[in-house]
């Protein structure tokens, strides 16, 4: 099980909703960030009462239905019936590919549909378009979507938007710091040969590499008695397994739309050298230490002044006071609320209301 979200009761205004999200992957199998912010989201959807179903368009490794802390996932191999039961969904979710598809059948059976945009691409923005309800994972994300739709007209234009940063809930990550500089996900795009780079130039330090869910893996070089490899780690165990022995962790990131492992770490006052992708800038915020990922002196440096006790704490205690600001944030309950606002008003819900007049 993953970690526990606050339960916030279902309003009593609001009747349990049937709740259905098309996705490629999803925990615990499928370890990405986007997946897990997903699942963070749809968890409190279901302490509300809701009913919330998963169905996969990819095939993973199992092929029987499972559920994770109250969300029931279908994988592909059981999906055949997708269509049909969408139809009778009160809300429809989707993101990243499948997006086409589940607008799609929204518009054809009438069923309200929300999108999750991850990042700024422009293929992102427009699969979006005239959804009932997208939402951004960031402020910048949500600007540069505003400048996308700016130049089409109203009915092109999502018809609500709002920020959910990815929900991390502090205490169920705080741990007690480690001593290795940690990298998560060793491919290219995240930082992997700059990581050896930096294990090669400081022996002093132990690296820690954990492997990701996606993208060709950098493997250390030979003879870097420093440096330790673990397989990919479920996001439920990130505390125990990867947190628990960190002291600084490192995101070289190419692109980051958030930066859901810093946020993460920072539960633990664990500091975090990262390259100033904007989401990176607007998550960390002034806990951030920051360097470009082209420049290895930068990083080795930042290193170094994070051996120093005193240099270390204060960036620990910098790292522990943004974590309890975006712990929070009330974006959850902005969230469940707009998904109960636009169930309430599907075709469904109507069909429902009628059903429960007869009986009575």
């Amino acid at each position: 099980m993953g970690p526990a979200l606050p339960r916030t009761a279902t309003p009593p205004t609001a009747r349990p909703l049937s709740i259905a999200a098309r996705v490629y992957g999803y925990p615990p199998a499928h370890n990405a960030g986007s997946e897990w912010m997903l699942h963070s989201m749809l968890r409190p959807l279901t302490e509300r009462g809701h009913r919330v179903t998963v169905w996969l368009s990819h095939p993973g490794e199992t092929d029987t239905a499972y559920e994770i802390d109250g969300v029931r996932v279908i994988p592909y191999q059981q999906g055949i019936d997708f269509a049909a039961k969408a139809a009778r969904a009160d809300v429809l979710l989707s993101h990243f590919e499948n997006v086409p598809l589940v607008t799609g059948l929204a518009r054809a059976r009438r069923v309200p549909v929300v999108v999750l945009c991850h990042d700024n691409f422009a293929t992102s923005f427009h699969h979006a378009a005239g959804a009932d309800l997208v939402v951004y994972n960031s402020e910048w994300i949500r600007r540069d979507g505003e400048i996308f739709y700016a130049r089409y007209p109203p009915e092109f234009l999502p018809r609500r938007t709002i920020v959910v940063r990815p929900p991390v809930i502090a205490r169920e990550y705080r741990t007690t710091p480690g001593d290795c500089a940690t990298l998560v996900n060793l491919n290219p795009d995240k930082g992997g040969e700059l990581f050896w780079q930096i294990a090669a130039w400081t022996p002093e330090w132990k690296f820690l590499g954990v492997r990701g869910a996606y993208g060709h893996q950098i493997t250390p070089p030979p003879r870097l008695p420093n440096c330790e490899v673990l397989p990919s780690v479920p996001g439920h165990e990130m505390r125990a397994h990867v947190y628990a022995r960190s002291r600084v962790m490192l995101m070289p990131s190419l692109y980051e739309s958030w930066g859901r492992v810093a946020v993460e770490a920072f539960a633990s006052g664990i500091p975090v050298i990262a390259h100033p992708t904007p989401g990176l800038v607007e998550s960390l915020g002034e806990a951030g230490i920051f360097a470009y990922r082209d420049d290895l002196n930068a990083w080795i440096h930042a290193l170094a002044a994070l051996r120093d006790d005193k240099t270390w704490h204060r960036a620990s205690r910098r790292a522990r006071a943004r974590s309890d600001t975006l712990t929070a944030t009330p974006d959850l309950d902005v969230w469940c609320e707009a998904v109960e606002a636009l169930g309430a008003r599907s075709p469904q819900a109507r069909v429902n209301g009628r059903k429960r007049v007869a009986k009575g």
